[in-house]
């Protein structure tokens, strides 16, 4: 079939863009693939319902000043080292969050000492993880833990707060998604858990699971291909394009997660992409090709992000949704960013 131009895009985050001359880049073509049994979902196990405008009682309005930052919140970024990680630590002090000066990394990064917006954060090894975590949940009982660690470090840290019982915002994507809501579940402890945090991408993610649900089979015998660019640094498959392509495989579309092309070098970056050369250290670019089984038809949905701007404003969301739900002692203890979107209090 016909090769799909890279889209190039501006270097602000972009939704639909329109061919623009850039060097074309081939699929593989993915036909006939056998439909994965496991789906991949955005909303988990939650049951996918249309947003609702709901009214507040005194109560909840009461929950909703008290968690304003600067009203006691405290958050604790472990993975500061990295560029995710300061990234949340800025938006979190420009809205005026509490940020305790202390983070969790790997035993290389033990020791260090990390300045972000004036404010020196030490980093702490793997030993003796649990009783310091304990000790520091115990001085700021109102700390929310914030992790944008790695894959491989997800289980080991959901435990770890989940043995301490202090409450937490996921962002950090891989790891055993299915263990990492046992532990949650059986611990009883509050969490935000999503492969996706910035809101209009959540928004979108949200729209292509109505759409799956309502319109099952409505793309049935289509052939798709998908491509997504981050930064070299990221080590694994996209967990939004996986949603993605989750939704399309309940929509008819035959397609294995293994076939997902994976753009991690630099020069393909920018010549074949078109990533700003400004954002090839920190960008999200994805595209979902679908065609017709007689190739007249075609469906292109693309989603670019440059920088971390937008999954940090939406991680402090998270948490302050988190603190919410923690002083209301909601009955539902695991949320995802669909349920903070759906809260339409975000800042």
């Amino acid at each position: 079939m016909a090769t799909t131009n890279w889209l190039v895009s501006s270097p602000t985050p972009s939704v639909f863009l329109h061919p623009s001359g850039s060097p074309r880049l081939a699929f593989a073509s993915i036909k006939n693939q056998t439909l994965l049994k496991t789906r991949v979902s955005f909303l988990t196990n939650a049951k996918r319902r249309l947003p609702a405008v709901l009214s507040m009682t005194a109560t909840e309005e009461g929950a909703v000043k008290s968690v304003l930052p600067g009203n006691g919140i405290s958050i604790m970024v472990n993975g500061c080292t990295g560029k995710m990680g300061k990234a949340v630590i800025k938006a979190a002090d420009s809205a005026g969050v509490n940020i305790v000066p202390t983070s969790f990394g790997s035993a290389s990064e033990a020791g260090q000492t990390v300045e972000v917006c004036g404010k020196e954060i030490t980093v702490h090894g793997p030993t003796e993880r649990e009783e310091f975590l304990s000790s520091v949940f115990e001085k700021h009982p109102e700390l929310i833990v914030v992790d944008y660690t790695i894959p491989t470090a997800v289980n080991d840290n959901a435990e770890l707060y989940s043995r301490v019982g202090v409450p937490f915002v996921m962002g950090t994507t891989g790891g055993d998604r299915e263990k990492l809501y046992e532990s949650v579940e059986e611990a009883r402890i509050y969490a935000v858990i999503s492969p996706q945090m910035g809101k209009q991408v959540v928004a979108f993610l949200a729209a292509m699971e109505i759409m799956a649900e309502q319109f099952p089979g409505a793309f049935s015998g289509y052939s798709l291909e998908v491509m997504e660019s981050h930064q070299a640094s990221k080590l694994d498959a996209s967990g939004t394009a996986k949603a993605v392509i989750s939704c399309f495989q309940e929509l008819g579309v035959s397609y294995d997660m293994d076939q997902i092309q994976l753009i991690r070098d630099p020069k393909q970056q920018v010549e074949m992409v078109g990533v700003p050369e400004e954002h090839v250290s920190g960008h999200a670019f994805h595209l979902y090709h679908l065609t017709s089984p007689d190739e007249t038809v075609s469906f292109e949905f693309q989603h670019n992000v440059c920088g971390r701007s937008i999954y940090a404003e939406g991680t402090v969301d998270a948490v302050l949704f988190l603190a919410k739900k923690i002083r209301l002692k909601a009955d539902q203890r695991i949320y995802n960013m669909i349920d903070v979107l759906r809260e339409g209090n975000m800042r």
